[in-house]
Parts: C-alpha cells; sequence; structure tokens
C-alpha cells in the first residue's frame, strides 16, 4: 500500500513544478502591468527587475505554509490516506484551473483558487466519512474551519468595491494635480509624490513581504511593524530630499524610479505570500509522509494528521527551487504576456482594437454614466467644471507609445500596495490580484481613458473578469470535491483514469491558447514603421491566403470533408486577424507624424484590400464545405482539370505578391500583371465551359452554384490582389521622395 502513497507523493511534486507555472502566469499580472502598460523601462529591464524581486521574495514565504496545512480544516479529524487523497485532489485541481483562466487571459485569484480548493476537497471527504460514521455523532461542519471561509468571502467583497473606489478618488486627485501636461508640473510636485508614493510601497513591503522572512524573528518583525510609522517618516523625509535633488540637478526621471521599485517590491511580496498557494499543499504532503513513515507500522486508515497543526519549517532549498522556476515562468510563459495583455488592454488610454464585445448589461451601465455625468455637469458651478476639464485636457501630440503615462502607472502601485498592506495589517485576507486588479481599473475610469468610444467594451471586459473570480471559487470548490471523492471511492483504481482526463484538458487548453494567438495581428499596433506593419501582417496573411486557397481547392477534388473544416476554421481565423488591423487603423495612423499622413492614407487602402481577400477565402471555403458536407456529386473531371489550373496559377501569383512586399523586388510586377490576366482569361474560359455544361445538363445546380462561386470569388480574389500591389507601391514612392 506504501508504493501508492509514494506515487501520490510523487505527482504532487510534479503538480508543485505546474502549479508554479500556471500560476505565475496568471499573478504576473500583478506586479508587471504597471511597468509594462507606462513603457516605463525595456521589456527586458522590467522582467530582471521582477525576476530579482521574485527570487529574493521566494525565500521569504517561509512562514506562509501553514495556510496549506490548517487554514480551512482541522487536520485531526483527517487520516493519512484522506490526507494524502485530498492534497491530490487539490492540485489536480488548481493546475487545471489556473490553466485554464491564463488560456482565456483572465487574471484571477491563486489565492481564492487554493482557499476554495482546500475547503472543496475536505469538505468531500467529509462528507464520506460521515455518510460512513454509523454512531450519526459526526457532522461536515466538525471537519471545516467555517470561520475562516466566510471571513474569506466578506473581505473579496470589500476589497473589490474599496480597491477601485481607492484607485477613482487618488488617480483623480493626482491628475488634478499634475495633468496630463507632466512636463510642466513634474519639477513642482514630483519630489512629494514620489516620496508618498515610496514610502507607501516601502510599508508594503516592511507589513506584507517580511513577515515570513526566514532571516528576521518574530520579535524582530513584531518590533519593526510597532515602529513603521517611525520608519516611514524617515523613508519619506530621505526619499523627498534624494527625488528633489535628481529633479533640480539631474534628468532622471523620478517616476521611473518609483515604477521600478514598485514592481521589484510587489513581484518580492508576492512570491513571499503567494508561494503557498503553488507548494503549499506539496510541501504539507511531504511532511504528511515523513510523520506517517516516522511512526512505524501504523496503518495509513488510522493515523490521524494532528501534525499538520505545528508551525511549518519550509527547507531553504525547496523555496531556492521555486523561486528559480518561478522566474524561468516570467521569462518564457506565453500565457503570462496574454494575461498581462488583458488588464493592460483594458486600462489603456486610447481607443482601438477591443477584446471584448459589447452586453446588455454594460450598455446600461455606461448609459447610466453617461447621464449621471450629465447631472453632474449641470450640478458643478460652471468655473469649477472648466478648471476640472482643463486640468484634465489631453496633451496634444503626446507620445501615444506607451497604453497609459508614468503618473497612473505610480498610483497603481503605490494604491494597491497601501491597500494590500491595510488589509494585511487588520488580518484580511485580500487577494493581491483583486485589488491591483481594481485599482487599475479604477484609475483608467477615473483618467479618462473609458470614453465613450471604447467604454461599453472596458466595462464588458471588468465584467467578464469579476465575473470569472467568482466562478473561480464555484469551479475550485467543486473540483476538488468531485476528485476527492472519486479518488476516496476509487482509489489506485480511479487515479489512473483521473490523471489521464487532467493531461489530455491541460493539453487541450494549450491547443485552444495557441489557436487564440494565431488569431491576433503580428503587427505591434504601437509601432511608427508602416512598412514593418506591412511585412509583418500582409506578407503574412498572403501566405496564409495562397495555402488556403491551394488547400480547399485539393481538398474539393478529392472531397476530404476533414481538411476542408480545417480550411474553414483558417479561413476564420484570417478573416478576424485582419478584421483586428482594421479596427486598428486609427490608432496606428493617430501615431504617424504630420508628414507621413499621405503614407497612411496607402496604409488604408492596404490594409482594406487586404481585408476583402481575407473574405473572398471565407466564401471560398463555406462554399466548397457545404457541398461536399452535403454529400453532393463528385467534381466533373474537367471541372478538376480548370480548378487545378487555376490553382496552381493563383499559388504563383500570391506567391510572387509576397515576395515583391517583402523584397521590395519591383521587378516582379509586370509578372504579376500578366499572370493575373491569364487567370482572368482562364476563369472566363472556365465560367464558358460550366454554362455549356449546364446547357447539356452535365451538371447539376448544386455543383454549378459550388463551381461559379469558386471562380467568381476567385476573381475577386486577383483583383484585391492587383490593387493591393498598386496600393503598396503608392505607399513606397511617397515614402521615396
Amino acid at each position: 500500500m506504501e508504493i501508492f502513497y509514494i506515487i501520490v507523493l510523487g505527482i504532487l511534486l510534479l503538480l508543485a513544478i505546474s502549479d508554479l507555472v500556471v500560476g505565475v502566469s496568471n499573478d504576473a499580472v500583478n506586479f508587471l502591468n504597471s511597468a509594462i502598460g507606462s513603457k516605463a523601462a525595456p521589456y527586458w529591464v522590467i522582467l530582471v527587475i521582477a525576476s530579482i524581486g521574485v527570487a529574493v521574495g521566494a525565500t521569504f514565504s517561509s512562514g506562509m505554509m501553514e495556510v496549506a496545512r490548517n487554514s480551512m480544516f482541522h487536520p485531526e479529524m483527517f487520516v493519512f490516506s484522506e490526507i494524502m487523497i485530498m492534497f491530490l485532489a487539490i492540485m489536480l485541481a488548481d493546475v487545471l484551473l489556473l490553466d485554464l483562466f491564463n488560456t482565456l487571459g483572465l487574471p484571477t485569484s491563486t489565492t481564492v483558487s487554493i482557499i476554495f480548493e482546500l475547503l472543496g476537497a475536505a469538505v468531500g471527504v467529509a462528507i464520506i466519512k460521515v455518510m460512513n460514521d454509523t454512531t450519526g455523532a459526526l457532522m461536515v461542519a466538525d471537519f471545516i474551519n467555517s470561520e475562516k471561509a466566510l471571513g474569506i468571502v466578506s473581505a473579496i467583497l470589500v476589497s473589490v468595491a474599496l480597491a477601485f473606489t481607492g484607485g477613482v478618488i487618488v488617480q483623480f486627485l493626482i491628475r488634478l494635480i499634475f495633468t496630463f501636461n507632466t512636463a510642466k508640473t513634474y519639477k513642482y510636485f514630483g519630489a512629494i509624490w514620489g516620496a508618498i508614493a515610496i514610502s507607501g510601497i516601502f510599508y508594503y513591503i516592511v507589513i506584507k513581504g517580511l513577515k515570513g522572512a526566514s532571516f528576521i524573528s518574530k520579535e524582530e518583525y513584531t518590533w519593526i511593524k510597532d515602529h513603521s510609522m517611525i520608519i516611514l517618516g524617515v523613508i519619506f523625509s530621505t526619499s523627498f530630499i534624494i527625488l528633489q535633488l535628481l529633479t533640480l540637478l539631474t534628468k532622471v526621471n523620478i517616476l521611473r524610479i518609483i515604477i521600478l521599485f514598485g514592481t521589484f517590491s510587489l513581484a518580492m511580496a508576492f512570491a513571499g505570500n503567494d508561494l503557498v498557494n503553488f507548494i503549499g499543499v506539496p510541501l504539507a504532503g511531504i511532511s504528511s509522509w515523513e510523520a506517517f513513515t516516522a511512526a512505524g507500522s501504523v496503518s495509513p486508515d488510522t493515523f490521524t494528521m494532528e501534525i499538520l497543526n505545528e508551525s511549518a519549517k519550509t527547507p531553504t532549498t525547496y523555496l531556492f527551487l521555486a523561486g528559480i522556476v518561478m522566474v524561468l515562468t516570467l521569462w518564457l510563459s506565453k500565457k503570462a504576456k496574454t494575461v498581462t495583455e488583458t488588464e493592460v488592454g483594458l486600462s489603456r488610454q486610447d481607443a482601438g482594437y477591443e477584446r471584448f464585445g459589447s452586453t446588455g448589461l454594460s450598455r446600461s451601465i455606461v448609459r447610466a454614466s453617461v447621464n449621471g455625468g450629465k447631472w453632474m455637469e449641470a450640478a458643478l458651478p460652471a468655473g469649477a467644471l472648466r478648471f476640472i476639464n482643463k486640468r484634465f485636457a489631453p496633451v496634444p501630440n503626446a507620445d501615444n507609445d506607451a497604453a497609459f503615462d508614468m503618473i497612473r502607472a505610480s498610483v497603481n502601485l503605490t494604491v494597491a500596495s497601501i491597500l494590500i498592506a491595510l488589509g494585511t495589517t487588520l488580518k484580511l485576507p485580500l487577494s493581491t490580484t483583486y485589488v491591483t486588479f481594481m485599482v487599475a481599473m479604477g484609475s483608467s475610469l477615473s483618467d479618462g481613458a473609458w470614453g465613450r468610444e471604447s467604454a461599453v467594451y472596458r466595462v464588458t471586459g471588468v465584467i467578464s473578469v469579476i465575473g470569472g473570480w467568482f466562478i473561480t471559487a464555484l469551479i475550485a470548490f467543486t473540483a476538488s470535491l468531485a476528485i476527492a471523492m472519486l479518488l476516496i471511492w476509487g482509489g489506485a483504481w480511479a487515479l489512473v483514469p483521473v490523471l489521464a482526463l487532467a493531461v489530455f484538458i491541460y493539453i487541450q487548453s494549450n491547443i485552444l491558447h495557441k489557436k487564440r494567438e494565431d488569431k491576433k495581428p503580428k503587427e505591434d499596433v504601437e509601432q511608427h514603421d508602416i512598412y514593418a506593419g506591412i511585412k509583418l501582417n500582409v506578407v503574412d496573411s498572403l501566405h496564409k491566403n495562397r495555402v488556403l486557397i491551394n488547400d480547399t481547392l485539393s481538398n474539393v477534388v478529392i472531397e476530404s470533408l476533414s481538411g476542408l473544416k480545417s480550411n474553414l476554421r483558417s479561413a476564420v481565423v484570417l478573416n478576424e486577424q485582419t478584421s483586428s488591423l482594421k479596427s486598428n487603423i486609427p490608432l496606428t495612423i493617430g501615431k504617424l507624424k504630420e508628414e507621413d499622413i499621405e503614407s497612411g492614407h496607402h496604409y488604408v487602402q492596404v490594409i482594406d484590400y487586404l481585408r476583402e481577400m481575407a473574405k473572398c477565402g471565407i466564401y471560398i471555403t463555406k462554399e466548397t464545405y457545404d457541398y461536399v458536407d452535403n454529400n453532393h456529386p463528385k467534381l466533373i473531371e474537367k471541372q478538376v482539370e480548370e480548378l487545378q489550373l487555376l490553382q496552381t496559377d493563383i499559388n504563383e501569383l500570391m506567391q510572387d505578391l509576397a515576395v515583391l512586399i517583402e523584397t521590395k523586388d519591383f521587378s516582379l510586377e509586370s509578372k504579376i500583371s500578366e499572370l493575373q490576366k491569364k487567370i482572368l482569361e482562364d476563369i472566363g474560359t472556365a465560367r464558358k465551359n460550366q454554362l455549356k455544361r449546364i446547357k447539356k445538363k452535365l451538371a447539376g445546380t448544386r455543383n454549378s452554384m459550388m463551381y461559379l462561386s469558386i471562380l467568381s470569388e476567385s476573381k475577386y480574389l486577383l483583383l484585391y490582389a492587383a490593387n493591393l500591389m498598386k496600393a503598396h507601391n503608392d505607399f513606397m514612392n511617397f515614402k521615396n521622395k
């Protein structure tokens, strides 16, 4: 029987590594989004600063591991065999849940997920124990630490409202002071705001980050906490003097210092306090195994787990290795970038392509807000309204390269740090994800980022994320409860199918994430070089269109339904990519210099034609798929010959056009024009031949409709391709003037 628990322990350790990866991918947004969104430093510098913070913070987390051992249930009520099953169920549910949210690009709370998984697994096992109890003395409530569970739920609701309100109020006041034209106000108020921000962030490190540090005794931490106001006074005074001198004597932007310092502190405190969410349960499993084996010849079904009520003493080696995994995840995880993009996108200052759509609820909220804004404008004195509008007026020709400016980034870091530290002081189990996200959303609203151009989509996004938080708790509880009960009932026989199902779900979520990423345009929408955008997107789209048409015509000839279904999916993805490019046109043009506006006109034409070509691909793949799916007759031999000729020539033309744009080889222009003329003539000939076949009743109605649609859309495809080439050449001619 012991071999079973050794296998379970090995699985727990593997899941610990997976949980570190998926957990950091989700929580990285907490400390990266302000620096990335404001472009306070190059991306690699931000990651270096965050990595140092994570590595340092990981070694501070020893004292936090008790959360996984006894926070949500009474371990003495369970035996070793039950505890190991509970821990396995918790980790399986956690990895799958967090990976699902990472795939969807939605930030959620790793704290809430692990807490409700602990609760769910404990309830699942407790239900079975109560059902098997012949005395009738046991109740599920006897096993659960219900007081903490209720405290967490109430703290979540309070923290969401408080963080959003704090972000709105503080951002409004700070923007009122600094305005968007920070070049004028920075030298007067920059140092004092910087001192406040650094003091608030430092307070976060002291109260939150050092709580579990192994190099500080409990007495030393208590002394620091008791004298925190004096320490903060010294930090504030010292920071103010240094920052004021830097402002007066150097050209150093002190806001960058604040943001990078805040990034480091949040990363450090995250690793120090949230590491338990990822490895706390496996470490508790190791402790349980060590206690069980040390007890000698005892049954796993009778050995109770009072040992988990004792203080956790985590070896530094485990914490160091966990820190390495977390740092590597920061650098390598694509899903971490996806989650970060969601929050930065919802808080960016300018409009553009919006990931979320419009819902009835979001429209109602925005409509009510607009009406409320009109009421406030009418109620405010005219002078006050003019003053506020002047302070919040955007700066003409400002650099729009960043999603938001460094003033807002510093507000996000400062307010989030202070609120989380305050919650820790009051012993409220706040979620860092909830607080940082809601502060960012509140500051965005206050800063005018949610204008009527984008408000309804941003509100939908926020509602989706918040709804996901509550779904997190529900799924976490239900999944861990179900897995725990299944493993308790099935034992070793249930372990293999449960693990197989978990691996299957994990693989499928990664496939889904790749598909979602493939839909994104390759162009960085913040890119100033439009030609780079053309090379990235137009060439890529042409290649995809070429492959799509080539494969579709081959598959309709051989009647491959699976192939045509895959072609249709590819056509939809390509259509969404070009749609995204078109939606981003105003944003891209807005970043151009005045003298480049004419070239922007040609860029718009290129994207328009690219969009129409993608639509042709949709029509062709849809017609052919429906034809084969409905089991209509095979193509006539002459039709196959005509389509194969068409396929070869279109493939060559699209390939040459992509090479022309990518290499600027204009010698291909005449070849492309001649080939286009030949193909159009061949299409005309094929259409006449089909009409003759219809007359002779050699082709049925469905066959004719599908075949003529292919010819018609191929003709439009060629015309749009020719127009695209002309627009591209016009762009290049203007660029070279």
